[in-house]
């Protein structure tokens, strides 16, 4: 793996780290960050993980859960010295510092060692040490592979074991995506090895849902679904007052895109939401349409081939609109990926 060396250097004596992830981590961004956290931690380091938002209530049972730092405005004082204390600096699962927001700018002008470690396409160039390999299906493969390029196998335990099967089993689409690969398998076969209770795990992210999410699932299955057959595309269009309606929290929504591509001959899918300060947006796909380069070039977003996200700063009604009206000139690639 390259720069494996490099880093081995950089870690051969107890050094002040910092991890953060990516804005609204999911499962991958914390996993990821958590099971590095515990390894690290184990070779004398003294790590802090910072995540720039908060994150799903199902994900607080990881390992290491307790001690993450939450970035507020209440606490950015305290957030800027430890970037500024910290000798090494990693930046797991996101390819840009903007996904970062605030953080990104402390981040930049930070002295530390900076480790990009991430999978996303296009990474922008500001790390020192770059483990960026698109190829993988999770960070937290990367993660696990560069642990084991250095040596350090036998540190895998269970919690951090744990903390790595939750990001590979969430990005992989609990392993049914075109990037689950034969190495995935393998990893899985060690963490399995070492005691990692997986089906567990499926429960603790899956099956932990609160009352008000499912209804809200119900409404936006019924009611927010449009459906786009000339353009094999689908879409859900959320306002904040829904959000409000159902008490939606950080995660309500999450995995509520792939409902839409699910139904037969949609190979596009999209997730709008009015988060009051700008429209999110999720997309998926399925085949060779690339939600990627949609994103990049009409939504400020970007990410996988077929899984990316983007945002705007307009309406809500004026993002559908624009979304809506992109279509006709993709039909003929959303027709032959339809038709593959």
């Amino acid at each position: 793996m390259h720069d494996t060396d490099a880093l081995k250097e950089l870690l051969k004596e107890p050094k002040e780290v910092m991890i953060t992830t990516h804005h609204k981590p999911d499962a991958d961004a914390l996993g990821s960050s958590l099971g590095l956290a515990g390894y690290l931690k184990k070779k004398g380091h003294r790590v802090t993980v910072i995540t720039p938002s908060d994150y799903p209530n199902f994900l607080n049972w990881m390992q290491g859960n307790e001690d993450v730092l939450v970035y507020s405005e209440k606490n950015d004082a305290l957030v800027q010295r430890i970037v500024k204390e910290s000798q090494v600096i990693f930046c797991l699962d996101f390819n840009s510092l903007s996904r970062i927001n605030e953080m990104g700018e402390y981040i930049r002008q930070a002295s530390g060692t900076k480790v990009l470690v991430d999978h996303h396409l296009q990474p922008e160039d500001f790390a020192d040490l770059n483990f960026s390999i698109t190829r993988a299906a999770a960070t937290a493969e990367i993660v696990y592979d560069l642990i084991k390029a250095m040596g350090d196998a036998e540190l895998i335990d269970t919690g951090i074991g744990e903390c790595l099967y939750a990001g590979i089993m969430t990005d992989t689409g609990s392993f049914r995506h075109p990037s689950t690969s034969q190495n995935v398998h393998l990893i899985i076969a060690d963490l399995l090895h070492i005691g990692v209770n997986t089906s567990n795990i499926h429960r603790l992210i899956y099956d932990s849902s609160t009352e008000l999410r499912l209804r809200f699932l119900g409404y936006a299955l019924k009611d927010k679904l449009v459906v786009l057959r000339e353009y094999n595309t689908a879409y859900f269009a959320i306002t904040a007052e829904e959000l409000k309606a159902y008490d939606s929290k950080t995660g309500d929504t999450e995995g509520l895109v792939n409902y839409a591509l699910s139904i037969e001959g949609i190979v596009f899918a999209a997730l709008i939401i009015d988060r009051s300060q700008a429209v999110k947006m999720s997309f998926r796909s399925v085949g060779d349409f690339s939600v990627n380069e949609f994103a990049r070039a009409h939504f400020n977003g970007g990410g996988h081939k077929n899984a990316a996200g983007g945002m705007s700063i307009d309406t809500l009604e004026n993002t559908v609109a624009r979304f809506e009206s992109l279509l006709p000139q993709y039909k003929d690639q959303l027709q032959h990926a339809a038709n593959r």
